[in-house]
């Protein structure tokens, strides 16, 4: 018989509870970091065939929960699945990123879905298999990216610095620029219900570019995009917690949780513990650990997590970092911090 879903520490968090110790996931745990995970990695034919292949999936998946205990799992995918199931010609370019044929402002209007979840049914199979090997303590996350986020790799091709292209196409081809986003929404949304009805306990968006927006485009291409996703999930999936990580949104993050409706706000590094605070007061937040002191280790790694443990311990929190697990991190710099954390008494 399965756990009770809500017995699951994550999900008690998600729901509002405060625990203490808090519990823990790191955003990449799955990654180059870990040497396992490279040894895995090269026995794929490119980035994309470890993403679809589900028995690799699901192994690189376990290695951190295995390793660290982790109280979360996160599915091993990419948030540019998505452009790829809508043939967009994605592919990872060693040492450069990921590569995609920019879309041309006609082109919107061909996308076609209709082939997205054959495409991405080793995706789902991955899900189905974590569910039943993971430990019936441990949450299991279905993610996507953002509208907005993965809209700006579809416009420019490539990642940029400051996103640059994706906000000039929205001033240059509004019209077209919205139908892209509406289009993300909707498809992103069943993603996300996919990921859900194969065994996903929660679902985090991935707003990694939010931080490029001003305050007014930040309200339609962030904020309204990712409403629209939660109310669609609540509706048609009740109770299935969303967490929101609108990265380097700053200040503008103050009513996120209000204005998506949200069950957890996700929080970058640079969030001030005053805001953060204010943020918790309304439910569940997640985060916030530089990256950084998961390489520096020591004592600038202890200073940094009593200070997120200081600021946030209190109320509902899942610790985690405020971006995603370098490759330069040190794993035993992972068990300090799962042992910093764990070692916790309440202040």
């Amino acid at each position: 018989m399965m756990t009770n879903v809500g017995d699951r520490k994550v999900m008690k968090v998600l729901a509002g509870e405060t625990v203490f110790p808090p519990p823990v996931w790191l955003m990449r745990q799955a990654g180059r970091y870990l040497p396992e995970y490279r040894k895995t990695r090269a026995t794929a034919k490119g980035f994309l065939n470890l993403c679809y292949t589900p028995d690799l999936a699901v192994e690189v998946t376990l290695q951190p929960i295995r390793r660290y205990g982790f109280d979360a799992a996160i599915l091993f995918s990419d948030i540019l699945v998505i452009p790829d199931a809508l043939d967009r010609n994605v592919h990872f370019v060693e040492g450069e990123g990921p590569k995609m044929d920019p879309i041309a402002p006609e082109a919107i209007a061909r996308l076609d879905a209709s082939g997205m979840h054959d495409h991405l049914a080793p995706v789902y199979e991955t899900v189905r298999r974590l569910r039943a090997e993971l430990p019936q303590e441990t949450t299991l996350l279905g993610f996507c990216g953002a509208p907005w986020t993965v809209a700006t790799y579809m416009i420019a091709g490539h990642g940029t610095p400051d996103q640059a292209p994706a906000r000039l196409f929205a001033m240059q081809h509004a019209e077209e620029f919205k139908m892209l986003i509406d289009r993300l929404t909707e498809i992103s949304t069943d993603y996300l219900i996919a990921q859900i009805d194969a065994g996903a306990d929660a679902v985090q968006i991935f707003d990694s570019w939010a931080g490029v927006l001003s305050e007014v485009d930040f309200q339609s291409y962030s904020v309204q995009p990712v409403k629209r996703m939660v109310e669609r999930i609540n509706r048609e999936r009740p109770g299935v917690p969303v967490i929101g990580f609108a990265k380097g949104a700053g200040a503008l993050l103050e009513n996120y949780r209000e204005e998506t409706g949200v069950n957890c706000v996700g929080l970058d590094w640079t969030v001030p513990a005053s805001l953060a605070r204010r943020i918790q007061k309304g439910g569940a937040v997640q985060g916030n650990l530089d990256p950084l002191r998961v390489i520096a280790g020591g004592s600038a790694l202890d200073e940094g997590v009593d200070l997120v443990l200081e600021t946030l311990g209190e109320g509902p929190l899942i610790f985690n970092l405020g971006h995603g697990i370098t490759p330069q991190a040190d794993p035993e710099n992972v068990t300090r911090l799962m042992n910093r954390i764990r070692g916790a008494a309440k202040s």
